[in-house]
């Protein structure tokens, strides 16, 4: 799945008309219903949730936002007993991007999760560059989030993966340096990576944990505490 808003450096894509568009997605939810009605009952359980996340996100783009967050937030708690967790850090995904009184919420979660577990890399940078468009350009959130994503990469991605998503990465990068301090030259933007101490996880991470915080307030609804106890290295 294409987690990734790829206007950057390239300008948006038109796409298709807006009533094809419409008509494909409106194709594609009664596809994901006739799956749902085949699995049935007693389906595999992540075929259904599977389906039912794919439904929530179809239906973000045939503006029926409020269903979208409603099925997102139902299958999330279950996620997370059953140490699902990219599937639930898919459910945050869903839940931000349907534009309810929580979705800022949803979208910390979904950052503390894609951080603290080995996830797909594209799904940890699709929510990493939510912060980025999220926030002022003289936001230092950005500039942490942005060098996160670059961090995740190198972690956790392997081979021609990881040129694509380190390609993307390295743009949001620069396109965060740009716009937080107007860097333009490579000795610009060595100068500010130092002096914004993007170059040292270890303080780039806290102040990521600072801003995961910001968003959630305090509607956290999961117990990180006890997820981390039970990390095999915390």
């Amino acid at each position: 799945m294409d987690y990734l808003d790829n206007k950057i450096g390239s300008g948006l894509n038109e796409g298709e008309d807006s009533l094809q568009s419409t008509a494909a997605l409106e194709s594609q939810l009664i596809a994901i219903e006739d799956r749902l009605s085949e699995l049935g009952a007693n389906g595999d359980p992540t075929k259904v949730i599977i389906s039912k996340l794919q439904m929530a996100r179809v239906k973000i783009g045939l503006d029926k936002k409020e269903e979208s967050w409603s099925i997102a937030r139902a299958l999330f708690d279950d996620l997370i007993i059953n140490q699902q967790w990219e599937l639930a850090t898919d459910a945050c995904d869903i839940m931000f991007l349907s534009e309810h009184e929580n979705s800022l919420a949803a979208l910390g979660h979904g950052i503390w999760l894609s951080v603290t577990y080995p996830i797909d890399p594209e799904l940890s940078l699709g929510l990493l560059q939510h912060i980025v468009d999220e926030t002022a350009d003289d936001a230092d959130g950005a500039a942490v989030a942005a060098a996160t994503a670059l961090y995740i990469v190198d972690l956790r991605a392997e081979g021609k993966q990881k040129e694509n998503l380190g390609f993307f990465a390295n743009q949001l990068l620069a396109a965060v340096a740009r716009r937080h301090s107007d860097v333009e030259s490579k000795e610009q933007f060595d100068f500010w990576i130092e002096k914004m101490e993007l170059n040292d996880p270890s303080k780039f991470l806290i102040r990521l944990r600072n801003v995961v915080d910001v968003l959630v307030q305090d509607e956290w609804w999961i117990d990180r505490e006890k997820l981390h106890q039970a990390l095999p290295v915390n």
